[in-house]
């Protein structure tokens, strides 16, 4: 009995070497790939770290102005990185801070600058996960937007855009 087992162990033993020894004689037949393919764009994006520090900094300041604000900073594509509900923020401001940031990076421009042109355009308005309130500030690279910080929840939209400001001017420091 012992000797079989023996035999079953050399055999499967063998048949392993087999099979490395076969993988490891494949030639590597893949041509090398250019480093930028045509058709293929770079884009800049910002960290999570960054947007953590762009978030706190935003809170901070309206808790220093005795607000109690949601935050949300979104990527250039408008897709929520992070969103911080401060203590006692209303249930309103969550979905209106992710909505104005998402505004600004759309436009590039402040939500309370694009509030104006709600007048040459008013339909602007409907465009689904839109908020045409001020409140956000848009994040830039080379012009560019890449992401944006919105707050909510303050008593007036200047006050939620001048801590988006800060959040923003975090990432400068």
């Amino acid at each position: 009995m012992n000797s079989t087992r023996i035999r079953i162990a050399a055999a499967v033993a063998g048949l392993a070497a087999v099979g490395a020894v076969s993988f490891a004689a494949v030639p590597a037949t893949a041509a090398p790939a250019p480093a930028t393919p045509k058709g293929v764009i770079q884009t800049s994006h910002l960290s999570i770290a960054a947007a953590s520090k762009a978030g706190q900094a935003a809170l901070d300041a309206a808790g220093k102005a005795g607000q109690h604000v949601s935050v949300a900073v979104v990527d250039r594509d408008g897709n929520t990185i992070l969103t911080l509900r401060g203590d006692g923020a209303g249930p309103q401001s969550y979905s209106s801070a992710q909505e104005k940031a998402f505004t600004a990076v759309s436009w590039n421009a402040k939500t309370s600058e694009l509030v104006g042109r709600l007048q040459q355009a008013p339909t602007l308005k409907d465009i689904d996960g839109t908020l045409f309130l001020a409140g956000a500030v848009p994040v830039t690279a080379g012009g560019a937007p890449i992401a944006a910080v919105g707050v909510a929840g303050a008593p007036s939209g200047a006050q939620d855009e001048a801590f988006a400001q800060a959040g923003v001017d975090a990432l400068g420091k």
